[in-house]
């Protein structure tokens, strides 16, 4: 497992770098005997340390939890424990949903654009043009996956919607959480 572990503003001992490669690895241990990699961002907001973790698993699958205590070190164990969570409650699925896949999830390159927000004002005043101001372009990956791989996906990155490509029908989907609760798909 790769681990990268950075500090924003703040300087991470040997200490702290050991306690978390130890603890993600006894994690991982448990519920994915495939390599994975792993990014992990302490801060400090006001008086409380934050903790961001993502995991990228061999299969394609993110898994990410943020987490804040007074403590840095109570702050990490948190995301440890969301995290164990999220692979204990998907572990069967993800056994039944990977056995059959030989290879690594393929992944396409996309563009990625920020849209302006438009300025919410009383005097609405019709826009100039109907082209939107472009704040940001990057390039993105996009998962070739199953519906069911979509959807545990999303729920593992805790992500409101997914764009993937269906592995089925070789086109892109969406995946996304719908108001009610229920999950949402796109196949056009």
């Amino acid at each position: 497992m790769r681990y990268q572990i950075t500090g924003k503003q703040i300087d991470i001992g040997d200490a702290l770098q050991t306690h978390v490669k130890q603890e993600l690895g006894t994690v991982f241990g448990k519920y994915s005997g495939r390599p994975t990699d792993a990014s992990i961002t302490f801060s400090k907001s006001a008086h409380e340390y934050v903790c961001e973790v993502t995991v990228h698993l061999s299969t394609g699958l993110t898994t990410s939890a943020k987490d804040k205590a007074t403590e840095i070190y109570a702050a990490f164990d948190g995301c440890g424990e969301k995290i164990d969570k999220q692979l204990r409650r998907y572990k069967r699925r993800l056994k039944d949903h990977h056995k059959d896949r030989a290879e690594p999830v393929e992944l396409h390159n996309a563009a990625s654009y920020i849209l302006a927000r438009e300025e919410d004002s009383q005097d609405y005043a019709e826009p100039d043009t109907l082209q939107p101001i472009i704040v940001a372009e990057m390039e993105t990956k996009i998962p070739s996956l199953t519906v069911g791989e979509a959807v545990m996906q999303m729920e593992l990155a805790g992500a409101p919607v997914l764009v993937f490509r269906n592995e089925k029908k070789d086109g892109v989907n969406v995946v996304y959480r719908r108001e009610d609760g229920n999950i949402g798909w796109i196949d056009p």
